[in-house]
């Protein structure tokens, strides 16, 4: 199907719904500089997940500062694309009940989205494995961002971001305000995640099994590719662009 009639068939079903839940993977922000994890050229091609296990974190924190320091400095100077104003404007015009997210870039709440759940935590702060005092962004980062373990200033404890690493649970509340709201929307459309990573990959299931629509937008075959109304195997941004452009054009955005 040519892109044009892609856009119009997504724009029509955005405008027959009254309630979407969002969920965003790596893939959504590649366009913005940063690299995916399970993709071509991803993270895990020269990384190991060992990398993200919080038992390994806790023996030797030296290994995930080394390996995410190039990661933390894109994320840190990204900024969003066009599909991540896409989903703030679907909030804008009332049809956003949620977007929940994968990532831990922040680039949703840079956009202007407000309803964001972060299913796997965030760099915007950290904590003291030791005292738990708080750290913003500000106060770790560029340590971190040269693959040095930033310690705390009150008792010289390992600092360590507020992201979920293997082999801890998601934040209570954002999963289950994700589940809420899934099970409450009409569409789920899932941006860039290659829905493999339980719980989060579970999410558009709610949906589905309430009735509602799924689509997927990215490229690679996902478990619930059978399932979705519709798959777009198109680039992202380029899509989300043409979708808000249409919106504009047509005062819904």
């Amino acid at each position: 199907m040519e892109i044009e009639n892609l856009v119009q068939e997504l724009y029509e079903t955005i405008l027959g719904a009254n309630n979407i839940f969002v969920l965003t993977g790596a893939g959504i922000s590649t366009s913005s500089g940063i690299p995916d994890f399970r993709g071509p050229g991803g993270f895990y091609e020269t990384q190991s997940t060992s990398v993200f296990d919080i038992e390994v974190f806790y023996k030797n924190p030296n290994v995930f500062y080394k390996a995410i320091a190039p990661l933390a400095s894109k994320i840190l100077h990204a900024e969003p694309n066009p599909a991540h104003y896409l989903i703030t404007e679907l909030e804008k015009v009332g049809k956003l009940s949620l977007v929940a997210t994968q990532n831990i870039d922040g680039l949703h709440q840079k956009a202007g989205t407000k309803n964001v759940a972060e299913l796997h935590g965030t760099l915007e702060t950290a904590h003291c494995i030791k005292c738990g005092r708080q750290f913003a962004k500000q106060d770790y980062i560029n340590e971190a961002k040269f693959g040095n373990v930033p310690k705390c200033s009150s008792c010289g404890g390992t600092v360590k971001p507020d992201i979920v690493f293997f082999g801890e649970a998601l934040p209570y509340d954002a999963l289950f305000r994700s589940q809420r709201a899934a099970s409450n929307s009409d569409l789920c459309i899932v941006f860039g995640s290659s829905l493999v990573i339980q719980p989060a990959a579970s999410l558009p299931l709610y949906t589905v099994e309430n009735g509602g629509k799924l689509i997927i937008i990215g490229f690679g075959e996902t478990p619930l590719d059978k399932i979705a109304f519709r798959k777009y195997s198109v680039p992202i941004e380029k899509l989300s662009k043409e979708i808000l452009k249409l919106m504009k054009s047509r005062s819904l955005g």
